[in-house]
């Protein structure tokens, strides 16, 4: 029952540990990426669909980055989404692909990215914390309901707590490593 209650405790926060991953791609350093355009949603003939789906991507240098459409009917709905979007990107259509230049980045709108970095650790350290607290009371309803004993019990809690700071721990040194790329110039 604990061992159950732990691993599955333990394959949520290493989706969390996920999850930060993939939200700090979105947050923009001084280089291209195409993953910053990963959460753009494009109105693709009413529906929307992620950018990702419409389009490849490639950089032929470090500030530029290419969209190349699949469809080239969806080349301005592309360039609208790329223009609404919360990245800043000022993008050029040439009727085959859409080129965007990534702006050198100011020491302001860098540390604009490093309070967006912490708040999105903060909020991923949350979910964490929340997985204990619901694995936390899955073993003291067992404890409660004589399912477990008290020893096991509090032997799964002290095991919980180390995995709970293992990833917390985690999602601060991606954070750190992230805010450390970002005021890299």
């Amino acid at each position: 029952m604990t061992d159950e209650t732990l691993l599955e405790a333990e394959e949520m926060m290493q989706r969390s540990v996920e999850a930060t991953s993939e939200d700090f791609g979105t947050v923009r350093t001084g280089r291209a990426n195409p993953a910053l355009y990963s959460k753009v949603l494009v109105d693709y003939y009413g529906a929307p669909t992620p950018l990702q789906q419409l389009a490849s991507f490639t950089t032929p240098d470090a500030r530029t980055i290419l969209i190349t459409p699949y469809d080239t009917g969806a080349m301005r709905d592309i360039e609208k989404a790329l223009s609404d979007s919360e990245i800043g990107a000022n993008p050029s259509n040439d009727g085959k692909q859409i080129r965007i230049t990534m702006p050198d980045l100011t020491e302001e709108r860098r540390r604009e990215y490093v309070k967006l970095v912490k708040s999105k650790a903060e909020d991923h350290k949350v979910s964490v914390r929340n997985v204990r607290r619901k694995a936390k009371e899955a073993i003291d309803k067992a404890v409660k309901d004589g399912e477990i004993g008290e020893d096991d019990g509090d032997r799964a809690l002290k095991e919980l707590d180390g995995l709970t700071k293992q990833y917390t721990e985690r999602i601060d040194e991606m954070a750190k490593r992230k805010e450390a790329e970002l005021l890299e110039v």
